[in-house]
């Protein structure tokens, strides 16, 4: 059996003089461990000579032990040589020392063309997967709607009714304060740009307009997404993470038309709703500028409006907003859906939902732009 290992010390003129005896090996870990931490406790500033010919046994072990108490009296200031090690334990030892070694590891050189390729191509299939969701979302809800149209008494009235009320009647205030002040806004900088060529009358056909046609439903639009849609995200995120919507699958019920038919049915009633509003409450804001700001008379100002209107202007803008609604329900209810169990990835989908929505919100109203002209409407 070989002997336990051991490592004395003495003091030699150049510096320490270690000898080391017995079996360096795995069999005696606890004795070998003990040894090592009695030397590495008088490290020093001064060289030292380990001689290792009377060691019996050497392995990987013994060998990361040794190279241990090497480098820690490295980092102490103390230079430590390795004598006398017989030859056929010397390729054991170099090959630890080897595998010891931390080299810093150079930044790979980034080719910026492959580089710019591939942000664009991770960039164009995280648009396709987009697509594909909203695609998708939109045809659950046609199926639940198709369903729910064969059997009208499984569509939940009562959850339309109380989205319905959150989306659309509490919604109202802050709907007119945003669209009374955009209007006034648009007035005012019509008066004044307007009339350094003796135009204001042309004002309040620009605002009337715009405000039907583009800026009422874009503006309700866009602030029902970041209130109503984010908010919808958040829910069915919430959900998501609790697993309630796993549990109404379980229960054999779809979440399609539990939890998404009602809020999108009631998000485009109530959109229809607030662009009506917005665009009264705008032309009213408006209407008030001009008198006060323009000195036109209201009477003048509802007499020139009557001129430069027309049904096909507020038709133009009412038709749009369903579309529009759907638009952020689709976005916000996919999106929900597709949370995470962590609540990082409830914010960054909340935060998608709204940019997504505003962004698809405002594309749609650009194409139906095209559209009515193209029909001249």
């Amino acid at each position: 059996m070989s002997a336990k290992p051991s490592l004395s010390v003495t003091a030699g003129a150049p510096g320490l003089q270690y000898a080391a005896a017995g079996a360096w090996t795995a069999v005696h870990a606890n004795e070998l461990e003990a040894v090592i931490d009695g030397a590495a406790r008088d490290l020093g500033g001064e060289a030292a000579a380990i001689d290792m010919h009377r060691v019996e046994a050497f392995d990987t072990y013994g060998a990361w032990l040794l190279e241990r108490l090497v480098r820690e009296r490295k980092a102490h200031g103390g230079e430590t040589s390795i004598v006398a090690l017989p030859e056929h334990y010397r390729d054991l030892f170099a090959a630890m020392d080897e595998a010891l070694i931390v080299r810093p590891q150079e930044p790979p050189q980034e080719n910026r063309i492959v580089s710019t390729i591939e942000k664009v191509g991770k960039a164009t299939a995280a648009v396709g997967d987009d697509l594909k969701a909203i695609v998708n979302m939109l045809g659950a809800i046609g199926a639940a709607t198709g369903t729910m149209l064969k059997r009208p008494s499984t569509f939940r009235l009562t959850s339309a009714v109380h989205h319905l009320d959150r989306v659309g009647l509490q919604a109202v205030p802050i709907i007119l304060l945003i669209t009374f002040l955009i209007g006034g806004i648009i007035a005012q900088q019509g008066f004044f740009h307007f009339r350094k060529f003796g135009a204001e009358t042309y004002v309040v056909d620009m605002l009337g307009i715009l405000i039907l046609r583009e800026i009422g439903v874009l503006i309700v639009s866009i602030m029902v997404a970041g209130r109503s849609g984010s908010s919808y995200t958040a829910e069915l995120g919430s959900m998501k993470m609790r697993e309630e919507i796993d549990a109404l699958r379980t229960m054999g019920l779809d979440p399609i038309s539990v939890l998404v038919l009602p809020r999108v049915f009631a998000l485009i009633i109530a959109l229809t709703f607030l662009t009506f509003i917005g665009s009264m409450s705008a032309l009213f804001g408006g209407g008030l500028v001009a008198w006060f700001y323009g000195g036109m008379a209201p009477d003048i100002f509802i007499m020139r409006l009557k001129e430069a209107i027309s049904i096909t202007h507020f038709k133009v803008g009412m038709i749009k907003a369903p579309f529009m609604a759907l638009v952020i329900g689709v976005v916000a209810c996919a999106q929900g859906f597709a949370v995470k169990g962590s609540a990082e990835s409830l914010g960054l989908q909340t935060t998608a939902s709204v940019v997504k929505a505003i962004f698809l919100v405002i594309v749609l109203d650009g194409l139906f732009a095209v559209f009515f002209a193209s029909i001249d409407m």
